[in-house]
C-alpha cells in the first residue's frame, strides 16, 4: 500500500491522519473545499484536490488510482442533524466500487457501541448520521471496510493506547494516536470488517 486518499483532511483528526500517512511514507491525496485550511507545509507533501465530498465527479478524481482510502469526515462543532457524512461516504463507496478499490478506514464515535438512550440527546443527530455510515459499511460485500470508533478525542501528546474489537477500551485517545491507527489499520486484516474502539491506556494507581 503506497498511495491513499483522504477525505475530511482538513479536521483535528484529519490532520493528524495526514500527517501519519506522510510520516510512513505513503503518497497521500486529499479532497479539500478550501486548501487554505491545511497548513502550508503539508500541503507542500500532498496531492490537493480541490472539490466537494458531495459531487460525485470531484470524489471519482480523488480515489482514481488509489491503494486505500481515509474518511474523516465531520461537522466540527456543528451538532445539528446532518446527513452530509453519510451521502459523502455514499459517494466515496461508489467511487471505490467503480475504481476497484477495497480498503477503507472511517473515523465515527464511540456513540455507537451504546443503546441509543444513553446517547447524550445533543449528540443525537451526529450519532444518528454516524449510524447511517455504519450501516452502508456494513452492507458493502466486496470492500475491506474498518469502522474506527473513537471516544472523547484529546490534544494529548501520543502514547501507549489499547484497541478493542467490538467494545470502547477507555474514555479518551490522542488525536495524534488517532490518525495513527485511521493509517495503520488499512494493512491489518485482523480490523477488517470490523468496529474498533481505542483508547488511550492509562497507569494503574
Amino acid at each position: 500500500m503506497k498511495k491513499i486518499a483522504i477525505f475530511g483532511a482538513t479536521g483535528m483528526t484529519g490532520l493528524c491522519t495526514v500527517e501519519a500517512a506522510l510520516k510512513l511514507g505513503l503518497e497521500v491525496r486529499a479532497l479539500l473545499r478550501d486548501p487554505s485550511r491545511m497548513p502550508e507545509e503539508l500541503r507542500k507533501q500532498v496531492e490537493v484536490v480541490t472539490g466537494d465530498v458531495l459531487v460525485k465527479e470531484d470524489v471519482d478524481k480523488v480515489v482514481e488510482g488509489r491503494d486505500a482510502i481515509v474518511v474523516t469526515l465531520g461537522t466540527r462543532n456543528d451538532l445539528a442533524p446532518t446527513t452530509i457524512m453519510s451521502d459523502g461516504l455514499r459517494n466515496i463507496l461508489s467511487a471505490m466500487e467503480k475504481n476497484s478499490v477495497k480498503i477503507v478506514s472511517v473515523c465515527l464515535s464511540t456513540f455507537l457501541f451504546y443503546d441509543k438512550p444513553k446517547v447524550p440527546a445533543m449528540f443525537h443527530g451526529i450519532n444518528d448520521d454516524h449510524e447511517r455510515m455504519l450501516h452502508l459499511l456494513q452492507a458493502t460485500e466486496s470492500l475491506d471496510w474498518i469502522a474506527v470508533m473513537p471516544p472523547h478525542i484529546a490534544g494529548t501528546p501520543s502514547g501507549d493506547y489499547s484497541v478493542e474489537i467490538g467494545s470502547s477500551p477507555g474514555r479518551a485517545i490522542s488525536k495524534f494516536d488517532l490518525g495513527k491507527f485511521m493509517i495503520e489499520c488499512l494493512s491489518k486484516p485482523e480490523y477488517y470488517k470490523q468496529r474498533c474502539g481505542l483508547a488511550t491506556k492509562v497507569p494503574a494507581p
